[in-house]
């Protein structure tokens, strides 16, 4: 393993003393979050009885920035709380019967998607586990079709049989029990079928009373009879569980299945005119339940949030694709739907807006682009097409460089990629100080949120805990790693670099060592390594890819006056750094990216 060494005391800066300070800080309140938050066999301080579909996913959301957390450096007890947690949500909410044989009993991929990036970051955390093995294909076997128990996949079709899928197979049926609980905040929604009492087609506004029992009764039976029998673009959210497998095993027949299940929407796309339909039937015709209208399905284009539940789960599906294969171009599910939009835009004060929905009226809810999917697309291809993409959509960028005042509040993980972005450009120098102070207040209202809770669990709602988790490490999962960090909503955190700790043989920055990757690209990653320790030596490893997907090809020691220094590197995925007390280096690391198959195995596993 090529072997790369820095010495000589010099003045840490700034931004490496305040990582450290906050990776700090964060363990401690990690302790504060969790004592609050949890029983003594680590299960929620919660309502006893819990019977709606949703809410499963925000037990396991509670805690799945821990080891995430715990990736980039967080302590040894950060690792154990969240395999704690894992194991106590789940057992709690299989007493609730919301799940069973450890995954949720049936429930759509928008909140399953939510949840389950939590097994993926373990996975990560801790590649021998077998546990995690164990659980990773009796998750697929559920989707991929070797579980008789959850028929969800019609391998003839290539679709899931429902929006609404888990462990007990495909869901047919919801009741009164499955929504009540959500009945009034879906009334605040738009009304999810368009010939309900008091409708107009052309209303993009019309909402109904979800409350009132009487409107409610025909909701239930139009969702039973249009939306839960057959697939939707959703589903696709589920290609990471199987890619989680494939990480653990190799096996191929997962990597497949991926690749033929998202073909199999892309040939749906391509005989809908460009559009992905929004709703397939049990026989594979597209409107097969909604009168011949590739519009109206669940979580489709027009409810309940439209576009959004289109392109997100098709980027999910196509970078999954993309790293299980190095073949870029199954991102064009994604970009294709984001150039449909494009092209449906429309001037309103000036500014160019794209439409968010489709109803029988047509396309409707004229929003401004929104930046995300955009960069994460251009984050993992590093194409000049999706770079130009984002000049021709966002020509102005000056919107990208603020932070929003509660980074990391409400739900821990979710990362807004656009002032890292501006920051991998060149611009937005004031980005690394201005996102990691945005990260200590960040935690400090939630440690101030949880000494005010005085609530009684019992009125606690589902969303409870997510609030006051101060364990937010977004901004270091941004600046150590040279990412956007992973779609909140389903996706795998593809990176640039990941780093171990050599002496403790486990993933993130050693004690005491900060990491700032300040540009990467198609053929490299510049990061600055500091030792802010004046006693004690670290030594690291630096591996290229989140899955080891990448190889380092080459490199060069960048000395503060600008001249570089080469370094000798054999091709492979990772590199050694010995850091002496108080020391600090800038490496310029080239790499050729995806030509490895990705796996948890880390630098060790043999």
């Amino acid at each position: 393993m090529p072997h790369i060494q820095a010495h000589g005391r010099s003045t840490s800066p700034d931004w490496a003393i305040s990582q450290r300070y906050i990776v700090g800080a964060m363990g401690r309140a990690a302790h504060r979050f969790v004592d609050h938050s949890t029983r003594e066999d680590g299960s929620l301080i919660q309502r006893s009885v819990w019977t709606s579909m949703d809410g499963t996913d925000n037990g396991y959301e509670a805690f799945l920035s821990f080891p995430l957390f715990y990736l980039v450096g967080g302590a040894d007890h950060i690792h154990t709380m969240a395999r704690r947690e894992w194991d106590a949500i789940t057992a709690q909410y299989e007493s609730y019967g919301t799940v069973e044989r450890g995954f949720v009993t049936g429930f759509d991929w928008f909140h399953s998607s939510e949840s389950y990036p939590y097994i993926y970051y373990l996975s990560l955390s801790e590649p021998d586990n077998a546990q995690d093995l164990a659980r990773a294909t009796s998750y697929a076997g559920m989707y991929i079709g070797d579980d008789p128990l959850a028929p969800n996949w019609d391998a003839e079709r290539k679709l899931l049989r429902s929006p609404l899928n888990g462990s007990r197979g495909p869901r047919f049926d919801t009741t009164l029990t499955d929504w009540d609980y959500h009945r009034p905040i879906l009334a605040n929604y738009l009304a999810p079928f368009e010939d309900l009492p008091g409708g107009d087609a052309g209303d993009p506004h019309f909402r109904v009373d979800w409350t009132d029992g009487a409107i409610f009764e025909q909701i239930l039976q139009r969702v039973n009879e249009r939306m839960t029998r057959g697939d939707v673009p959703l589903n696709l959210s589920a290609t990471s569980l199987v890619t989680h497998a494939y990480l653990h095993t190799g096996d191929d027949r997962y990597r497949q299945w991926v690749l033929d299940y998202l073909q199999a929407w892309m040939d749906r796309r391509d005989a809908n005119d460009g559009i992905v339909p929004d709703n397939v039937g049990p026989s594979g015709a597209i409107g097969e339940n909604m009168d011949g209208k590739w519009w109206g399905g669940y979580y489709g284009w027009r409810w309940p949030h439209g576009a959004r539940n289109i392109t997100e789960p098709a980027f999910v599906a196509g970078s999954c694709a993309a790293l299980m294969t190095g073949d870029l171009s199954w991102l064009d599910l994604c970009r294709s739907q984001l150039d449909q939009l494009w092209t449906l835009r429309r001037k309103e004060d000036g500014q160019w807006k794209v439409p968010a929905r489709h109803s029988d009226g047509g396309w409707f809810d004229y929003r401004d682009p929104d930046p995300w999917l955009y960069i994460h697309l251009a984050y993992i291809s590093q194409s000049k097409e999706d770079f130009a993409r984002i000049d021709e959509v966002f020509p102005d960028r000056s919107s990208f460089s603020g932070l929003p005042p509660n980074w990391g509040a409400g739900k821990a993980g979710i990362c807004p990629p656009m002032a890292w972005h501006l920051w991998n450009e060149g611009g937005n120098p004031d980005f690394p100080q201005q996102v990691l102070e945005t990260t200590q207040s960040s935690m400090q209202r939630a440690l101030e949120k949880i000494e005010a809770d005085d609530s009684d669990p019992e009125t606690r709602e589902c969303y409870h805990f997510q609030a006051l988790n101060p364990v937010v490490p977004e901004a270091l999962v941004q600046l150590t790693l040279g990412t956007p960090a992973a779609l909140y909503n389903g996706g795998l955190l593809q990176s640039h670099l990941l780093y171990f700790d050599a002496e403790q043989r486990r993933p993130g920055l050693p004690d005491g060592v900060a990491a700032r990757v300040e540009h990467v690209s198609a053929d490299h990653a510049e990061t600055v390594l500091v030792n802010t320790d004046d006693l004690h030596p670290r030594q690291l490893l630096v591996q290229a890819g989140a899955f080891g997907e990448h190889t380092f090809t080459g490199g060069v020691v960048v000395d503060p006056d600008g001249t570089s220094t080469p370094i000798q590197i054999d091709t492979g995925p990772h590199v050694t750094v010995d850091l002496g007390p108080g020391a600090q280096i800038r490496l310029r690391l080239e790499m050729k990216r995806f030509v490895h198959r990705p796996s948890y195995d880390g630098p060790w596993r043999q």
